[in-house]
């Protein structure tokens, strides 16, 4: 009787899990039928799913996922810092001061970031939220407890480059903040749902496949493939694209990667758009059973050559523990690998400023104050 009592918990739990991560406002959208049809005469489409350019396994077993399960439960105080961690604060006045002056970019910590470029705020995967999730009581919470600028005080924002539509990356209260002062959103095919459902206008949005490319005023932003996977709710894997962004300006060529296990694709961006001033880099929550979908830091490093990328800042740590490796390995052992093979690396602290027109860039090592 126990038995069935406790199994009949455990389904509840999941049921009430599996609704809310499929109805909640959180969830988003999906896209129509009509846009499936579109989406199907793509060569990275095929049976309703996204493909990767080369295969790319995202299955564990029941084994690995119950021995990640118990590990992640067990915790590690290595995978935290000792203490909350200080963010530098920006100003309203000041990005407004700043708007026709040099460029410039800050790291919010994760992969959110604020590009200041020729008269242009661009905001990159905006999430504000304390958690990467959609279920808070499971989740641990922002490092910081603080982001360098509230949403109420930034000033208007011209574009939104969204990577793909995992929680990490597209935060649904963060949005719905944004939403009535920014221009437009440019998403990869699919992502556009979860907007649309969320109250941005249609006119405002902007869907991109792998290689195409649209004019923002003098901008160029480019879709480029990168190598992971999508879904917001159980059933939803791979209905939505995922992708890489360059941004061409008149005087920079900037990269970002969103998330992406290593491949030929870098090489192939390097090669069709590179060299790049700047790239923006994927460094962090690997693991070796999900090595595929997240960089090693070595690999970061691998992918800034690939790119011919003359300055590179390592993004997508430095804010949530969604792995379990120590929370400063990714920063450690990519600044080892950049030193070692002498790759150009900024690594400004949480609301640092990175100036594009300066060789003086942040390269302080603040984070061994955190240990």
């Amino acid at each position: 009787m126990i038995f069935y009592i406790i199994a009949g918990i455990l389904c509840s739990i999941i049921i009430i899990l599996l609704l809310y991560l499929n109805l909640g406002s959180e969830y988003g959208g999906k896209a129509s039928s009509e846009l499936k049809a579109e989406y199907a005469q793509n060569v990275n489409y095929e049976n309703g799913k996204f493909l990767n350019q080369i295969p790319t396994s995202l299955n564990m077993s029941f084994r690995e996922y119950f021995s990640v399960a118990v590990d992640f439960i067990k915790g590690d105080k290595s995978r935290t810092p000792s203490k909350p961690i200080e963010v530098l604060y920006l100003d309203s006045t000041e990005i407004e001061q700043n708007k026709n002056s040099f460029p410039r970019v800050t790291w919010f910590g994760h992969t959110t970031l604020l590009l200041e470029i020729e008269g242009k705020n661009i905001l990159l995967d905006p999430v504000w939220g304390d958690v990467a999730s959609p279920i808070p009581f499971i989740s641990t919470k922002r490092y910081s407890k603080e982001i360098p600028i509230e949403i109420a005080k930034l000033p208007y924002i011209d574009a939104i480059i969204i990577s793909h539509d995992h929680y990490d990356h597209l935060d649904y209260a963060s949005i719905s903040k944004l939403k009535d002062k920014v221009g437009a959103f440019y998403t990869p095919l699919g992502v556009a749902a979860h907007l649309l459902a969320w109250g941005i206008d249609a006119d405002k949005i902007y869907e991109l496949n792998w290689w195409d490319e649209i004019a923002h005023d003098d901008f160029i932003f480019r879709c480029t493939p990168s190598r992971h996977f999508s879904g917001r709710g159980i059933l939803d894997r791979n209905t939505t694209l995922w992708a890489s962004w360059v941004i061409k300006t008149k005087s920079k060529n900037i990269y970002f990667s969103g998330d992406s296990g290593y491949g030929p694709h870098f090489k192939e961006i390097g090669t069709k758009y590179g060299p790049f001033d700047f790239a923006l880099l994927e460094c962090g929550q690997y693991g070796d059973k999900w090595a595929q979908i997240h960089m090693l830091p070595e690999e970061t490093v691998q992918a800034a050559t690939d790119l011919k990328a003359e300055l590179m800042l390592p993004i997508h740590w430095g804010a949530f523990t969604l792995s379990l490796h120590p929370w400063n390995d990714p920063i450690e052992r990519v600044t080892k690998e950049a030193i070692r093979v002498g790759q150009k690396i900024s690594t400004p602290q949480i609301g640092e400023a990175v100036i594009l027109n300066s060789a003086d860039f942040p390269n302080s090592r603040w984070w061994e104050s955190y240990k």
